[in-house]
């Protein structure tokens, strides 16, 4: 894929230490793309990543996970987007463990991650630990990837309410983290139903964004704290992504900011808005020539009237001339 400086969605991000006085072990990075130089299609890469460890070493396995993921998925041609995630993420979770293994500093570090890869308008995820994405759409938000914690199997199996599980003692036990010995099962449930099956889920992936969607992808330190109604109220009042980002953040340290806590939103331009830059610029070819054809098709045809004008006996006409006005692309907001 080819950098691009222009995203085909509306990104906002922010991250925060919390009030607990540690490090800020979270790590993100957002990254837009072109596929080719010949298609044009744009692509953007959202992918945050929660350290584990402690002592500095949790950070350090949050930027491993960010930086490899990015760069592999940039690596690609975009072709196969779930097994360039698998990949991606495996090869992050080797790199962690390998540094892990390196330096005693560094013994038992690890990340969880959340990755959303969008594709010209189609979805794909993966996910490991707790680090979640959210779907926002129509008014309504849902929680499309599944937690690899202890309390989410006991939920699950009917063990806990979910209202149990947000107080239990275990509620910060990871079963999947990026540098564990066995490399970890990437998740590629996208959840959009409840009861939906594990195999239903799976065959979400490359979902058709619709205009006015937003995503939501996260650390626990957002969603300890904050539930998701309220989550959805915060992006659907905010008069911008960046101040609900910022919102989303104050609200958690409002109530304690225990942990780190990093937001990235994503959000579809609706019918009424804006396209970016990257959608525009595929247009252009298209205009131009439509452009061109109606010139030549005017020419013609004041050639031709002149001609019949003329054999006609008639003289030359004058023709009027007719002021065209052409708005085709908006300026990019």
């Amino acid at each position: 894929m080819i950098r691009s400086s222009h995203a085909h969605l509306y990104v906002a991000a922010a991250s925060h230490a919390g009030r607990s006085g540690k490090n800020n072990e979270d790590r993100y990075a957002v990254t837009s793309y072109l596929l080719d130089k010949k298609s044009a299609v744009p692509a953007l890469l959202a992918v945050v990543a929660d350290g584990i460890g402690g002592h500095r070493a949790g950070e350090v396995a949050a930027e491993l996970a960010v930086n490899h993921i990015t760069q592999v998925v940039a690596q690609s041609d975009g072709q196969t987007p779930q097994k360039t995630l698998e990949r991606a993420v495996q090869t992050a979770s080797q790199a962690i463990a390998a540094q892990s293994s390196s330096k005693e500093s560094l013994s038992g570090m690890g990340a969880t991650c959340a990755c959303a890869w969008i594709i010209a308008d189609r979805l794909f995820t993966a996910s490991v630990g707790d680090s979640r994405i959210y779907l926002l759409r129509e008014g309504a938000i849902r929680q499309i990837t599944v937690d690899h914690t202890w309390v989410q199997e006991a939920t699950d199996k009917g063990l806990l309410t979910a209202e149990q599980a947000r107080e239990h003692p275990n509620v910060h036990v990871i079963r999947r983290y990026l540098g564990s010995p066995e490399p970890p099962e990437v998740d590629f449930r996208l959840r959009l139903r409840a009861g939906e099956s594990d195999i239903m889920a799976g065959a979400n992936q490359g979902l058709v964004l619709r205009p006015g969607d937003s995503l939501l992808i996260c650390t626990d330190g957002l969603t300890d704290l904050v539930w998701d109604d309220e989550i959805r109220d915060a992006i659907l009042k905010a008069d911008s992504l960046q101040m609900a980002a910022q919102t989303l953040i104050d609200t958690a340290n409002q109530r304690g900011g225990h942990d780190n806590i990093t937001v990235v939103l994503l959000r579809v331009p609706d019918e009424t808005q804006v396209l970016p830059a990257s959608r525009s610029r595929e247009r252009w070819p298209w205009i131009v020539g439509g452009i061109v054809g109606v010139l030549l098709a005017l020419t013609l045809i004041l050639i031709l009237a002149w001609y019949l004008s003329q054999t006609a006996g008639g003289g030359v006409p004058t023709p009027t001339v007719a002021e065209t006005w052409l708005s085709t692309i908006p300026s990019t907001p």
